[in-house]
């Protein structure tokens, strides 16, 4: 087997970031339906611009995957706007589903908003949507969660690309990698 380097890369700020650093109670924010597939706020946009210099060096990238989730895209198209790398979004390696932030949108209304990616390939729901322990939204279980970090490793061992950039999210990013990531950091990683 090949050793693969992977540019692992955390969202940038988005809005529940954001309102997170302001409560003592982030159950709070869980549950707050408005946030539900929370967009980068204005310094996001900032911070996932700023990667763009940094990741423009990186010549060496043979594909870009990306979460579904809206701030994981977002950062996606600011910090590799003008690199030569295709694009793949992979539900795998979206956020644990703990808060309506992690819930996503439909393949089609993500079309519509990202009109440069394909969603088509995308189950809809793509996000976990069993509702077992009487929470107002679907939450996913640790086993859950734990085997999809696993498999989406698996799947990344099995990629033929041998320099890969994954944008994802904290906590994800935290279990496969054992680090933990602030709002757009990249972590290379040789798997």
């Amino acid at each position: 087997m090949i050793a693969k380097r992977i540019h692992f890369i955390r969202h940038a700020q988005s809005e529940h970031n954001a309102r997170a650093a302001e409560v003592r109670d982030e159950d709070v924010l869980r549950r707050d339906p408005a946030l539900r597939d929370a967009r980068l706020t204005e310094l996001g946009q900032s911070q996932a611009k700023a990667l763009a210099s940094e990741i423009s060096r990186l010549h060496d990238i043979k594909l870009v995957v990306v979460s579904p989730l809206s701030r994981a895209i977002q950062t996606a198209i600011a910090a590799f706007e003008g690199h030569p790398a295709p694009r793949l979004i992979q539900p795998l390696h979206r956020e644990m589903q703990e808060s309506y932030c992690d819930i996503g949108q439909s393949p089609v209304h993500l079309a519509k908003a990202f009109p440069t990616f394909a969603f088509d390939h995308l189950d809809d729901p793509w996000w976990h949507n069993d509702i077992d322990d009487g929470s107002p939204y679907p939450r996913e279980t640790l086993d859950a969660f734990e085997r999809r970090v696993t498999v989406f490793k698996d799947w990344l061992i099995g990629r033929p690309e041998d320099c890969i950039a994954v944008v994802g999210h904290g906590t994800f990013l935290k279990r496969l990698t054992g680090t933990v990531f602030d709002n757009a950091q990249r972590v290379e990683i040789v798997l």
